[in-house]
């Protein structure tokens, strides 16, 4: 049948003996097949700069004495282990003076050639994923953690924050004070904001069952226990931050997938 659909015989057709496969053009043929893949593999280009761009973490904490830190850089190791995700580090403000930190003999932080940056509200919007990590007082976060949220009301009133994960990490002077109630309590902060909580279960296995050592960290995220603050986290405990680090890291990179989110932007 002709291309024009009667009964009247193509001129295109072979004569007989001849098929079809030797009068193709390779020429042609291939020039038809490109047009085909071009039309059927066009990409948003948000997609693609999402596809390309590496990931980021912003690891966002508070340490006095410095058990929080310990876990945080820890934490930068297992985000930056996963191949396309990056892990940054970053201090909120402090809200006491230079005098009473001196008075409750607090490590100085200045000048120190690995120091860590402070961060403003406003940087938040950059990452793809968070961590937030504190020490408790009375079961809840940390007062600089809590005026560093209270900042973030620019933020919350765009909803800049929507549909980005985030999770905690803590420390507690005992067992008991606040290793679970300070990552729960925390979740307020998240809820607000839309982002999505993302604790890490018992997806560390083993280790979460250990009972023969003193071990910080919970179902909602990493833990240290500092005791009067002269105890050192113990290689479970940092075992479990890098673990939390991997994890998130691995939500952030399918979190990511072009076409769901647009990384400080909120939900597509």
């Amino acid at each position: 049948m002709g291309k024009g659909g009667g009964c009247v015989p193509s001129k295109n057709r072979p004569p007989k003996g001849v098929s079809d496969q030797d009068l193709r053009n390779p020429e042609s043929d291939g020039l038809v097949s490109d047009q085909n893949q071009t039309q059927t593999t066009q990409t948003n280009p948000i997609d693609h700069a999402i596809a390309q761009r590496q990931l980021r973490v912003f690891i966002v904490f508070y340490s006095m004495y410095g058990h929080v830190e310990v876990l945080a850089r820890r934490i930068k190791k297992g985000v930056d282990s996963i191949d396309g995700v990056e892990g940054f580090l970053y201090r909120v403000p402090e809200t006491l003076s230079s005098e009473v930190l001196e008075q409750m003999k607090v490590p100085k932080k200045d000048g120190n050639a690995d120091e860590v940056p402070v961060i403003l509200a406003e940087r938040l919007v950059e990452a793809d994923g968070l961590l937030f990590g504190f020490p408790t007082r009375y079961g809840s976060m940390a007062a600089q953690m809590k005026a560093f949220f209270d900042s973030t009301g620019p933020l919350w009133t765009e909803q800049r924050l929507a549909g980005v994960p985030a999770g905690f990490f803590v420390s507690t002077g005992t067992q008991g004070g606040g290793q679970e109630t300070t990552a729960w309590t925390a979740i307020t902060q998240l809820a607000h904001h839309g982002m999505l909580y993302v604790p890490i279960g018992y997806t560390f296995g083993a280790g979460m069952f250990e009972m023969d050592s003193l071990r910080g960290g919970s179902p909602y995220g990493a833990g240290v226990l500092s005791g009067d603050g002269t105890r050192k986290p113990s290689e479970t405990e940092l075992a479990l931050a890098e673990h939390q680090g991997k994890y998130m890291a691995g939500i952030v990179k399918r979190f990511a997938q072009p076409s769901f989110r647009a990384p400080g932007l909120g939900l597509d």
